[in-house]
């Protein structure tokens, strides 16, 4: 299949020519716990094991996801481009036609368009729409950061734990730590876990990162710390990943038709469109 142009001049977002299928309910990495000693090497660390994802400043990849949200089971395909600060733009791409969804961002103003019904949510929160879609509640600086085993906080190395010689846990915000390992003494040290603790209303989760090329992980898992109806669990594999190339401002604005109908953030919650629907359900 071949994607559709971005809007305007840009770059082209590529969508993923088959999906990915993952087996569900693989058990999650074994994080060591426990009080630990001092790390007064944290800082150090952390700095060296993110040394290539500080370095990206654009992202673009092809996006397969499995699992589930909600407790019903997702798949779907996107086609990633990213950008620092706060720019992201996904799109959700069906066999045929066009999009199931384009998702846009660009600081604290997201914009949702359903392709296929001609719906559109504008000035939304990113992290508040991109929930509303995937399950996971993500801003367009911490995707990046997720997608790319970075951090978007600088370390606490006051709080930092050592647990063991391969491993190091350092707070990087408020209820915000990321975990540190090397598989033996002359190997690299890689940030293979991120921990967001629930706050207020926010909901928890953690990532997981594998499969590393050139120092970016080639898989991603994202799971929610709680078990409530709401519960998410995305694995990501990530292919055709390219760093540093320019995208125009116009990739992250979404050309919006005229007869589009506006709707809300809850109407984009119950449509969930990457959700499987069960085979009587019929679209909203």
């Amino acid at each position: 299949m071949t994607a559709r142009p971005a809007t305007g001049p840009g770059r082209t977002l590529v969508a993923l020519a088959a999906v990915v299928s993952i087996a569900c309910g693989a058990p999650l990495m074994k994080l060591p716990s426990g009080p630990g000693g001092p790390a007064p090497d944290a800082a150090d660390l952390l700095a060296q094991a993110t040394t290539a994802c500080r370095s990206v400043r654009t992202f673009t990849a092809e996006i397969a996801v499995s699992g589930s949200v909600g407790g019903r089971r997702t798949r779907g395909r996107l086609a990633a481009g990213l950008a620092a600060p706060a720019s992201a733009r996904l799109e959700a791409f069906a066999p045929f036609g066009p999009p199931l969804f384009i998702f846009a961002a660009t600081g604290d103003e997201a914009t949702v368009l359903l392709s296929r019904d001609a719906r559109v949510l504008e000035q939304g929160r990113p992290d508040a729409v991109l929930e509303a879609i995937a399950g996971v509640p993500l801003g367009a600086a911490e995707l990046r950061a997720t997608l790319t085993a970075c951090t978007t906080g600088a370390a606490d190395a006051a709080g930092a734990r050592r647990l063991g010689d391969p491993w190091r846990a350092v707070p990087v915000g408020a209820g915000h730590e990321v975990y540190l390992h090397r598989e033996g003494a002359s190997a690299k040290w890689r940030l293979v876990a991120t921990v967001r603790h629930a706050a207020g209303p926010e909901r928890g989760w953690r990532a997981e990162y594998g499969d590393f090329e050139n120092d970016l992980p080639r898989t991603v898992r994202v799971t929610s710390e709680s078990d409530g109806p709401s519960r998410f669990d995305l694995r990501l594999a990530l292919s055709q990943v390219e760093t540093n190339r320019p995208l125009d401002a116009d990739v992250f604005r979404i050309q919006i038709p005229q007869a589009a109908t506006a709707i809300t953030l809850e109407d984009l919650r119950q449509w969930g469109p990457l959700a499987e629907k069960p085979p009587n359900a019929h679209a909203r």
